[in-house]
């Protein structure tokens, strides 16, 4: 017996990397799976079946059970066909893991419209169209569980990274409403951040001999295969007290992250005018504001 024993779960971006583990780790816990990739490069561009096919063909020579759909995420349509087919193959939906993404990295100043909405259209839109496809489906049978994938490069920012950023922190304010307005329903949704070795991270250029080794120890101590338990865990019923929450998977950590909420009030009983606070917020909460670390600054040590 799996945690995942008779039930059906949706994974975009699967045919490479985290989703491909994912893939395989809900199938290994019993759950049928539509591979859904675009099999396109890291920029979004091309469209290929062949990963997603190796992924739903592994799956299968291991026992399970597996189809393979080729939509784009940024494409409503093509969202609600991953949820019919779903329904088609397999008779039920009980899952859906957002995966798929893409990068289009430039500093901001110099980011295009194209570099912004290609993004936002991919991991924001995306997960949307797909999300909102099935939460029809986990409405009607009262029942159903999301993972979204977001990344420190929101939660805590990266340099470079703009429009990745902001589609990824509109991921969490998603799923925090879709777990709110789901709750009478049994509908969870939760988000991961990952920390993991993938083709997105190989595209970083290396400038150092330190950072070589420092990516030599990631690539080692913090692969794709570490998410993916994480991800089946969220899914299954065992975790059926656990929605509106975020995550950070890096090696064998697991991180519960913190969400906004009031650190330090100030009050003044007359109120405040601008010099009021020029003579007193910074000061007063100088030891409470956040700095400008970037992720790998917050995140310093390797992991284990």
């Amino acid at each position: 017996m799996g945690l995942m024993d008779g039930k059906v779960v949706l994974v975009t971006g699967a045919g490479r990397g985290i989703g491909r583990e994912v893939s395989l780790d809900l199938a290994g816990n019993g759950a049928r799976v539509v591979v859904n990739d675009l099999g396109g490069d890291i920029g979004g561009e091309g469209d290929d079946l062949t990963p997603a096919q190796a992924v739903a063909d592994e799956i299968a020579k291991a026992g399970g059970e597996a189809v393979v759909n080729g939509g784009s995420v940024s494409e409503p349509d093509a969202a609600q066909a991953m949820v019919a087919q779903a329904l088609d193959a397999f008779g039920r939906l009980d899952g859906v893991v957002n995966v798929a993404g893409i990068l289009r990295d430039a500093y901001f100043h110099k980011m295009t419209l194209d570099e912004w909405k290609a993004v936002i259209d991919v991991h924001l839109n995306g997960s949307f169209y797909v999300a909102r496809a099935a939460m029809e489906q986990f409405r009607a049978q009262e029942s159903g569980a999301f993972v979204h994938f977001t990344s420190t490069s929101g939660l805590v920012g990266n340099a470079g990274q703009a429009n990745y950023a902001a589609a990824k922190m509109g991921v969490v304010g998603m799923s925090r409403v879709i777990a709110m307005e789901g709750q009478r329903f049994n509908v969870r949704s939760n988000c991961v951040a990952p920390f993991a070795w993938t083709r997105m991270i190989e595209n970083i250029p290396v400038t150092s001999e330190e950072m070589a080794e420092s990516f030599r120890k990631f690539r080692e101590g913090a692969t794709a295969a570490h998410i993916a338990p994480m991800v089946t865990y969220l899914l299954s019923d065992a975790a059926g007290a656990v929605s509106g929450n975020v995550f950070g998977v890096r090696g064998n950590e697991i991180y519960l992250m913190t969400q906004p909420r009031p650190v330090r009030t100030l009050h003044k009983g007359d109120g405040w005018t601008a010099d009021d606070l020029a003579e007193t917020l910074e000061p007063a909460l100088r030891h409470d504001l956040y700095g400008l670390e970037s992720t790998g600054e917050v995140y310093a040590w390797d992991p284990l």
